[in-house]
């Protein structure tokens, strides 16, 4: 079989990759930048590189008139998504449908909106109160009503090798360069966060299901933990000594005062004091075990990664 992963080059996009090219698919490797792509593919013979812009379609229909699968992975930055996320799966479902291509779609939590302690199924009505997640849950509809076979599936926070715009990456770069490091959120509260390892394969396999297609599933990570405690984890295992301090809700408020980036965060603090937890037992009931790396072994792959590169 042939696959498409567009948006390569990031933290889930390259898991893909890297996932399906294991398992003896032929892989595109799609991303903007040629020179990201290099770096990160040009050993694995299995996978062809292929730099595009997702916005033009020409670049599309070079790389999809012949592959099985479509895996939309591509991360935007947050003030663009007003703007392109709809155009850009548009796009991405005009193409899918010219060249008969199932698609398979990482999405976050944001559509479910606030659950008030409550852990997740699918089932749970989906209320955004956020821009962002009124968004999201405008394109679950647009794909899901398409003439597209479509599966998407719902992911907590990422980590691991190559996932750069996540909330513990701004900690885990200055762990590496053994700088003071700065966690973002409350450090007591538990949350959960997903290897992008463990997140590809569980996602193939949704792919690879026929009975999958036409719904939302909710891939949880390796269960709850507090900052506290991946701190301590990650000291343990690096020597790294220092204090890590803590990014509060006024900090990014007063950071978005002059970025942009951090403006656009604002709304999804909420994450960090009232945390969403997903239940993964449709996925367990209906196709198998959820791939489940310990936070111990992922971190220090993914820190074995970051000093490496």
């Amino acid at each position: 079989m042939k696959a498409l992963v567009l948006g390569a080059s990031g933290g889930m996009g390259s898991a893909l990759t890297f996932e399906l090219a294991n398992r003896g698919f032929e892989v595109i490797a799609f991303a903007r930048s040629e020179d990201k792509l290099r770096k990160i593919f040009d050993k694995h013979q299995k996978i062809t590189i292929q730099p595009g812009d997702v916005f033009k379609i020409e670049d599309l229909e070079l790389v999809a008139h012949d592959v099985d699968l479509i895996f939309h992975a591509v991360n935007l930055p947050y003030n663009e998504w007003k703007d392109k996320q709809e155009i850009m799966l548009r796009n991405i479902l005009q193409i899918s449908e010219r060249y008969k291509a199932k698609l398979a779609i990482v999405d976050n939590v944001y559509a479910y909106g606030r659950c008030f302690g409550r852990k997740v199924t699918e089932d749970f009505p989906k209320k955004p109160h956020t821009n962002k997640g009124i968004i999201r849950l405008k394109l679950e509809k647009m794909a899901l009503s398409s003439k597209v076979p479509v599966v998407i599936a719902h992911f907590p926070d990422f980590y691991g090798p190559y996932a750069e715009s996540t909330v513990l990456y701004y900690m885990l770069q200055s762990i590496v360069k053994n700088e003071r490091a700065m966690f973002v959120g409350n450090q007591q509260v538990e949350r959960e966060y997903i290897y992008t390892p463990d997140g590809a394969r569980a996602l193939i396999e949704l792919a690879l299901s026929d009975a999958s297609y036409g719904e939302c599933w909710n891939i949880p990570g390796a269960g709850i933990i507090t900052g506290e405690e991946l701190v301590e984890l990650i000291k343990k295992s690096t020597g790294y000594s220092k204090k890590v301090s803590t990014v509060t809700k006024g900090m990014v408020r007063f950071s978005g005062l002059f970025n942009k980036m951090m403006r656009e965060y604002v709304e999804m603090y909420y994450l960090n004091e009232d945390p969403l937890v997903l239940d993964g037992s449709k996925y367990e009931e209906r196709i198998g075990v959820i791939p489940r790396t310990t936070y111990q072994d992922g971190m220090a792959h993914t820190l074995q990664m970051m000093n490496s590169e």
